[in-house]
């Protein structure tokens, strides 16, 4: 494996996958392939402009055209393009349709014009649904609850039909809540942090018991490389953290790190349809050779250090009013 085609890779995930990549494989190149939608932030990657591994193409997994032309001379597809904000899916759920579903499908039009040895999906644990106990496998029946989850499972439903229908090397994985740096300041871990900076509230769903299963997104990117690498086409892959954590310990657990008050945080009503938790079993991925490196509070810390550090980053997108 050469070059790799990365869908969506000026996102949270991508950028640090692009980034896990060509530290690991200096040999490589990679494509960055995305439409640079509000997530899409150019300066998660600025450090790579001008390498002559890496290239960016700003365009839409809608293009098919474009998409085919990107996508010849490249050994692999890694698809993280994708809408992913539960709330945002609630509100419009039409984009995360056309984003989620229409445009997978694009890409594996693209891809059967172009044969690449694998084409990886890069999917969710959500589209199980919640379970009170034990943990899903990937033989488990999909439940999505949120416009979101059924999207992506939409599209891992997709993926599997243009394996059966057109022998297309299809892998799906699906990983759990992912944190670390770089993460869009809407979601739960860096929209606590940031607002414990400024002294703003932190706002908890419900009683804030909903319970996710964590995973540094640098030991995601570590699993998705052992699937790419050692995966067997026509499979899925849990990858998760296994640190099963309620929200509100989380809220606490940052203001603990940040020496903030625990009267920061603010009850809010509680999300339409809202899981209750979610947990998954990775053992097939570990026979790959494959365990997160990072447990919970280590990688926390971690994540609060970066976003202290970083301010500039992420204060510009809270600025803009989209978070």
């Amino acid at each position: 494996m050469r070059q790799i085609m990365v869908t969506g890779g000026s996102g949270f995930i991508g950028s640090n996958f692009i980034r896990y990549i060509l530290n690991k494989y200096p040999n490589y190149g990679v494509v960055n392939y995305d439409k640079l939608t509000y997530a899409g932030n150019p300066d998660n990657l600025k450090d790579l402009e001008g390498s002559p591994n890496y290239d960016f193409v700003h365009a839409d997994i809608d293009d098919i055209d474009k998409a085919v032309y990107v996508m010849r001379g490249c050994d692999a597809v890694i698809n993280f393009a994708a809408e992913s904000h539960v709330d945002r899916s609630i509100k419009s759920a039409r984009e995360f349709m056309t984003t989620n579903v229409v445009g997978t499908q694009t890409l594996l039009e693209a891809a059967r014009a172009v044969v690449p040895s694998r084409f990886i999906h890069v999917s969710t644990d959500e589209v199980y649904g919640s379970r009170n106990k034990g943990s899903f496998t990937e033989k488990d029946c999909l439940l999505p609850s949120s416009p979101y989850s059924a999207s992506k499972a939409s599209s891992d439903l997709v993926c599997l039909s243009y394996m059966t229908t057109y022998g297309m090397p299809v892998i799906i994985t699906r990983s759990s809540n992912n944190f670390g740096p770089y993460q869009y300041p809407e979601k739960l871990i860096p929209l606590l942090i940031t607002n414990a900076m400024a002294g703003n509230p932190l706002p908890i769903y419900g009683d804030g018991k909903n319970v996710r299963d964590w995973i540094f997104v640098e030991d995601n990117c570590a699993g998705i490389d052992a699937v790419l690498h050692r995966g067997d086409v026509g499979k899925i892959y849990n990858i998760g953290g296994g640190m099963e954590v309620e929200n509100i310990a989380i809220a606490l657990k940052i203001l603990k790190i940040m020496g903030k008050p625990e009267s920061l945080i603010t009850y809010v009503p509680d999300r339409l349809g809202h899981d209750r938790r979610y947990s998954i079993d990775s053992s097939r991925t570990a026979k790959l050779g494959w365990a997160p490196a990072k447990g919970f509070d280590e990688a926390l810390l971690t994540t609060v250090d970066w976003y202290k550090a970083n301010e500039s980053w992420w204060r510009r997108l809270k600025q803009e009013g989209v978070s």
